[in-house]
């Protein structure tokens, strides 16, 4: 039977984050990915313009269409703005017993841009954590959903992470790529023993999108079966590599997409002509 994961995010206009980000690394990771967007964002590599919220009743719509058809192994929730889609998709996943909710609390974006009405973060905290199977923040997501500073060390994620446990997540994968040193560490914490996710930090300002990117790689082994430890450390290795590759990509002027397909795309070398462009626009610019 084919894979199937879906969506529940906010499009972005330049590609490299939102619905897009996550269904090219569905389709990456050989998983058949669904969406249902529930905003539309103007933004580049260099920010957020504007903000069109998808009205509730189409969001409901959109739900009812996919999972009334399709098989979904895995859901994977995103951008969510506005307390009346929270309340849709909340209600719409209860209505058709989704199973496997991996939760990016998204709030900002790469670029500092607010992504999340005030008055959402409540409904966020009692709605949809609850729901999930796991729950993704990064270091100022989980900060801001506790009411604490952001963490400065592993035993003050731990502590943030277990607090979010308390409000119902099954299980907090608190994300550390916003920290210090040399390597980038993550905390999966559940009902079993805290699992440390280690990888070099990479040097690169390429890193548009790579929260989206994680939590979709985890929904797509979920999809694919797998038990969620697995997914995530399958998870943690593909974004790593997407990150390391993003280098590779000239994609506008500001904060870079990552590498999605990286074990797949042939990229020409550095400064060399791309094929039926300007030699001259073909050359990567220097960072």
């Amino acid at each position: 039977m084919t894979a199937i994961a879906l969506t529940i995010a906010g499009s972005d206009s330049s590609g490299g984050a939102g619905i897009q980000a996550d269904l090219k690394t569905f389709a990456a990771l050989g998983v058949y990915g669904a969406s249902v967007i529930t905003a539309l964002t103007a933004q580049n590599t260099r920010g957020v313009s504007g903000i069109h919220d998808v009205p509730a009743d189409f969001v409901t719509a959109q739900l009812d269409a996919v999972f009334s058809d399709l098989g979904i192994g895995a859901v994977k929730i995103g951008m969510l703005s506005q307390v009346r889609i929270i309340e849709a998709v909340a209600q719409g996943l209860k209505r058709h017993r989704a199973k496997n909710i991996v939760l990016d609390p998204v709030m900002v974006a790469t670029s500092g841009d607010s992504l999340l009405a005030t008055d959402a973060v409540e409904a966020l905290r009692k709605l949809l954590i609850p729901r999930a199977l796991v729950l993704t923040p990064n270091l100022p997501e989980a900060a801001a959903l506790t009411g604490a500073t952001t963490a400065r060390n592993e035993r003050e994620m731990e502590i943030q992470a277990r607090e979010l446990l308390a409000l119902g997540a099954l299980n907090v994968l608190i994300k550390g790529g916003h920290g210090g040193g040399d390597d980038s560490i993550d905390l999966l914490i559940g009902p079993g023993e805290l699992v440390r996710l280690s990888a070099k930090r990479i040097a690169t300002n390429n890193t548009h999108g790579s929260g989206c990117t994680l939590s979709s790689a985890i929904t797509a082994g979920l999809a694919q079966g797998l038990d969620l430890r697995a997914a995530v450390r399958d998870a943690k290795t593909y974004v790593t590599a997407a990150i390391s590759g993003a280098d590779n990509l000239e994609i506008g002027h500001g904060c870079g997409p990552l590498h999605h397909f990286h074990a797949h795309a042939r990229v020409p070398e550095r400064g060399a002509p791309v094929s039926g462009k300007d030699p001259a626009r073909g050359k990567r610019r220097e960072r």
